[in-house]
């Protein structure tokens, strides 16, 4: 079944902020709740289906994603998968109460045993293209600072012969639980950081972390009409997840170099026409390349004046949602030479004195 629009299944509008967002999910959450409608299917598939337009919405990068290329902009990993929705959802309420809903963390089978599943962290990192790039598209191979296991404690984090123990605080379930406000609230064990596990002699490679970092070749495509500042995400190419987790992402920021011959305003192009004076004042046909390297022909008619704007339409920057391409506007610049040569000066006299007989 085609999934519904985030915003319609939250009811708020496009532009509605953080606040809004959380507000309207907070409502849903509790009235479809499977804590509150036992035996309810249709409330489970109400709830997960808000839980993941929450998890989209209220994730700045996730949202602007989600703007411009819909569903398809978030690559399958918009929410996490059902059977892992609970343990989740410690974290998202956590946003509202400081820990979970209605008890300790839960999978289908009831109470949770050991760590919880963790998703790996989204790596970051940057790419540096040309306007041309950004108009036509390419593909880049970047170097990427990777989390590895460490090899030399096997990703434990512990020396050599030493092992990590079950933390005290939590008995190995990487949580605590405790009562607020008339709720049982769950909320990651402050002692171990959720691992369910304390390190009593740290491992000298990576001293601790249980990961050392690695440079990695990641191939990107960068698509057709991309602007500065917008990130490209790439699903499951950044930090493995622990105790089954899925891995984080790879995100991509894309900055976009000033072009010498081309400014860009959203998805139109802008560019200037050198025109002698003979050619503004009696007209002419002027060939330009276009940024794409092609070659479009401007008609300059008899008397154009300078800052004259030719717009051609479908020669910008193409639309990254959609078919099509902005406008190119082609603005006149006359240009006055700096010197003359003696039949030059003689013949622009002439000219002078024509145009003060009229």
């Amino acid at each position: 079944m085609e999934k519904r629009d985030y915003y319609e299944v939250l009811g708020v509008s496009r532009g509605a902020n953080a606040d809004e967002v959380k507000k309207a999910f907070r409502q849903l959450a509790f009235k479809y709740h499977p804590d509150r409608n036992p035996d309810d299917p249709s409330a489970e598939a109400k709830f997960k289906e808000a839980s993941e337009a929450y998890d989209v919405l209220s994730d700045s990068q996730k949202r602007e994603l989600y703007d411009q290329f819909g569903h398809a902009g978030l690559n399958g990993e918009g929410f996490r998968p059902a059977d892992d929705l609970f343990e989740q959802f410690q974290g998202m309420f956590a946003d509202f109460f400081g820990g979970g809903f209605g008890g300790a963390p839960r999978g289908r089978g009831g109470a949770q045993k050991g760590p919880r599943p963790t998703r790996g962290r989204d790596v970051r990192t940057g790419v540096r293209i040309t306007l041309r790039d950004a108009v036509t598209g390419c593909k880049r191979d970047l170097d990427v600072a990777m989390p590895k296991m460490c090899a030399e404690c096997s990703g434990s984090g512990a020396a050599k012969g030493a092992s990590p123990v079950t933390c005290n605080s939590c008995r190995g379930r990487g949580q605590v639980t405790h009562g607020a406000g008339g709720f049982i609230i769950s909320t990651t064990c402050p002692e171990c950081s959720g691992r369910g596990s304390v390190i009593k002699q740290a491992c000298a490679e990576c001293k601790g972390h249980g990961e050392v970092r690695e440079d990695k070749k990641v191939k990107v495509a960068i698509p057709a009409g991309i602007d500065h500042g917008q990130m490209i995400r790439l699903g499951g190419l950044g930090e493995a997840g622990t105790h089954g987790g899925p891995a984080g992402n790879l995100l991509v920021a894309v900055e976009v170099e000033e072009d010498p011959r081309f400014e860009r305003d959203g998805y139109d192009l802008a560019t200037e026409v050198s025109l002698t004076f003979p050619q503004a004042a009696l007209g002419a046909k002027v060939d330009i390349t276009t940024i794409d390297e092609r070659k479009i022909t401007v008609e300059i008619p008899p008397g154009t004046q300078p800052g004259a704007v030719f717009s051609f339409e479908n020669e910008g920057v193409p639309f990254v949602d959609s078919h099509g391409r902005g406008r190119l506007a082609v603005i006149a610049k006359v240009e006055v030479p700096k010197k003359l040569s003696g039949k030059q000066r003689k013949a622009m006299e002439e000219l002078a004195r024509a145009l003060s007989e009229r």
